[in-house]
């Protein structure tokens, strides 16, 4: 399965300023980059880090003032997803998890695990462990909060989440990761391009440690689970901000494309499509 993906952004930079973003596809078992292509206007120079442990691929730069910044990125992305049987997919207790996974178990800037707890247990707390109770997390909030664009702001926290019950994917991911921690389950949050996402934008959902790897949930339903292609993953929002700015700057545009290339022999289950199985991207 290939993605052409992208995106453009603009912005007008009034002083100068230092941005760092994280943008680009990361490549993991599951996720194989073939090509990409970053353009920025005007020339400048980029700092590039790569984080070992997260894989994101973060890059800095440093604009002068009165500058019209233009940034272009585009990638040619192939995904072979591993599918897992929900049935057998159990969850690890702490003392028997890999200890970098420990990491993922506690709570964060915007996924309070340790102030939902009462309701994690009350909700979540008698429900077989496994597969399915992660699934029952996301039920529960696509069921219970509403999803309203501009109902949250860049300071609601998964806490702030259960309390409003409305919000967008940011507010869903952290919120699906703080009951999840809750519960003893490792979690995290992803960034990623999003194949069918209407209106077309960056989308966040969220990842957590069962059996013996990493399983996408996204809890807003909005986007074919085998279509989320990958940027970054960390505790929470915090970690994989597209875009951290110092600086007085104004955004002026913002574009992002996610393209399906069928192969000849494509078959219904390789299509992107919403999917009840278990699936992998990292």
């Amino acid at each position: 399965m290939k993605f052409n993906l992208g995106c453009q952004l603009s912005y007008q930079v009034d002083s100068w300023s230092t941005f760092v973003f994280n943008l680009r596809v990361v490549e993991t078992n599951y996720q194989k980059l073939l090509n990409e292509l970053l353009e920025i206007s005007p020339d400048i120079e980029i700092d590039e880090y790569y984080s070992p442990f997260s894989e994101n691929r973060y890059f800095r730069l440093n604009v002068p003032a009165n500058t019209r910044l233009q940034l272009s990125y585009w990638a040619k992305v192939e995904m072979s997803h591993y599918y897992g049987d929900p049935g057998t997919i159990a969850e690890v207790a702490p003392a028997d998890l890999p200890v970098e996974m420990l990491h993922y178990l506690y709570p964060s800037r915007y996924c309070q695990s340790d102030r939902l707890l009462r309701l994690a247990d009350s909700e979540f707390g008698h429900l077989e462990p496994g597969y399915s109770r992660v699934t029952a997390i996301c039920n529960w909030i696509y069921e219970k909060v509403i999803y309203l664009y501009g109902s949250s702001n860049p300071h609601t926290s998964a806490y702030d989440t259960a309390t409003e019950r409305q919000g967008v994917c940011r507010d869903f991911a952290h919120l699906g990761i703080a009951f999840c921690r809750a519960l003893n389950i490792p979690a995290r949050f992803v960034s990623a391009y999003a194949y069918g996402l209407e209106p077309p934008d960056f989308h966040a959902c969220f990842e957590a440690y069962l059996g013996d790897r990493w399983y996408l949930f996204d809890a807003t339903r909005r986007a074919p689970q085998n279509g989320l292609i990958r940027i970054g993953t960390g505790q929470d929002a915090s970690d994989v901000s597209l875009s951290t700015i110092f600086g007085a700057v104004q955004m002026q545009e913002m574009k992002v494309f996610v393209e399906y290339l069928p192969a000849s022999t494509a078959t219904s289950d390789e299509i992107p499509q919403l999917t009840t199985k278990a699936i992998a991207i990292s």
